[in-house]
């Protein structure tokens, strides 16, 4: 019998897909998801399929900034090939993507045993719900959104892409929220801040659903649970992305910082009183 039913596995798309990009935490949503349906969060074929739908949801990506990425790879390959061309910002972009993804692989593979473990408790996804929203919103107050996307540098893509490892340590901190923040704090504006956070979990989130896969599968989750949640997925995360990125341009991140207070203290009252265990 499958981990995760077909059900269940439709859910759990739908708060991926939601959630991924948001800057609320897609692995703390997840995870509380999980609890309500009774699926142990830290079973190992569960901890893999949520890493396997996130795929989907990177799909998602790919196809809405198809263009964008199309046009990045290609002066990238032209950059490998003659000199002249890797004066480019494309280019450069690209290699600043690779190298910011380096940090989170290493971290990723050195503590997979605690990130499955201990850290994937609900108390500390709760935790890290309040603990991240006040960087949000402390970075949104401070940056002064005045660098487009074109005004990146390596250094804002390596800082940006390191800051993802709060979010692989601290399930709750958020993948989107970590970023976004780093990206504001270094005054990119928000718009900026939000399709770098794109761009930056594709390599990430891609390479942690092929890695997990296997552990998915072997573990107990059934072909068809893995596919209909990361299709689910898709859909939901394009959906969620062109949403972000016309709220971002009129709005601050206020609403999202008090949806994470809410959701973390509601979560903090349901594990002491018993409802979910952590």
């Amino acid at each position: 019998m499958s981990a995760i039913s077909l059900g269940q596995s439709v859910i759990l798309g739908i708060v991926e897909g939601v959630t991924e990009f948001l800057p609320v935490s897609s692995t703390g949503h997840l995870k509380i998801a999980e609890g309500f349906m009774d699926i142990p969060v830290d079973d190992p074929a569960v901890v893999g399929f949520t890493a396997v739908i996130q795929v989907g949801a990177i799909a998602a990506v790919l196809v809405y900034f198809f263009k964008d990425i199309v046009r990045i790879v290609s002066a990238w390959a032209r950059g490998l090939r003659r000199e002249e061309e890797r004066h480019h910002h494309d280019y450069r972009f690209a290699w600043w993507v690779i190298c910011a993804t380096v940090p989170i692989v290493v971290v990723g593979l050195a503590a997979k045993p605690l990130i499955e473990g201990p850290l994937a408790s609900l108390w500390v996804v709760a935790a890290s719900l309040i603990a991240g929203s006040a960087v949000l919103w402390v970075a949104d107050r401070r940056g002064r959104h005045k660098r487009g996307e074109d005004d990146t540098t390596f250094k804002d893509a390596l800082l940006v892409g390191c800051s993802q490892i709060l979010a692989l340590l601290f399930p709750g901190f958020s993948r989107s929220g970590a970023t976004m923040s780093t990206a504001l704090l270094l005054d990119l504006d928000r718009v900026a801040a939000t399709r770098l956070s794109f761009f930056l979990g594709i390599p990430a989130l891609t390479g942690a659903g092929v890695y997990e896969l296997k552990d998915a599968v072997g573990a107990g989750v059934g072909a068809a649970p893995i596919m209909v949640g990361t299709a689910v997925s898709f859909v939901v995360a394009y959906a969620s992305i062109a949403w972000l990125l016309k709220f971002v341009a009129r709005h601050t991140f206020n609403a999202f910082v008090l949806y994470r207070v809410l959701v973390g203290l509601l979560l903090f009252g349901l594990l002491g009183a018993g409802v979910l265990t952590g």
